[in-house]
């Protein structure tokens, strides 16, 4: 495809260029934040290998019915509504512990990730594509509370 060829679609349908052209902008803003917060994302491979060999703590901050229908096995689950690391038992001992956050999609466990850290967390990561990314990567869930 052409240049012009390329300008000529571009003029045709304005209202698809924009939506591409927010979108594109959107993923890159996403992607900067992600960058410059300091806090990593672990692959599911890369977080089943912090899992196994540190002891990482997997929290869920996805809602309790969303937990209940898939959760990586061991996770804990904190709904971001509920999320007061000094105020949940299970967070207020590990603050010294490798911590990965999790949600359904990746996008609100970096939120949660930036509040754990905030209050005192040491190690916190991100999985990168939440549990749709760990399901991708065929890695086993459980189902229940």
């Amino acid at each position: 495809m052409s240049w012009d060829q390329l300008t000529a679609f571009a003029q045709s349908t304005p209202i698809l260029t924009a939506a591409f052209v927010l979108l594109t902008v959107a993923v890159i803003v996403s992607q900067l934040r992600q960058l410059l917060s300091g806090i990593p994302t672990l692959s599911p491979a890369a977080a089943t290998l912090r899992m196994n060999r540190d002891e990482a703590l997997v929290v869920d901050v996805s809602p309790a019915a969303d937990f209940a229908k898939a959760h990586i096995l061991g996770s804990v689950s904190v709904p971001l509504a509920d999320l007061d690391p000094d105020k949940h038992k299970v967070l207020s001992k590990a603050k010294e512990r490798p911590v990965i956050v999790v949600c359904r999609q990746g996008i609100s466990a970096g939120d949660a990730a930036k509040r754990l850290k905030k209050a005192g967390f040491k190690d916190v990561a991100v999985l990168d594509g939440g549990i749709a990314g760990w399901r991708q990567a065929d890695l086993p869930v459980a189902k229940g509370r």
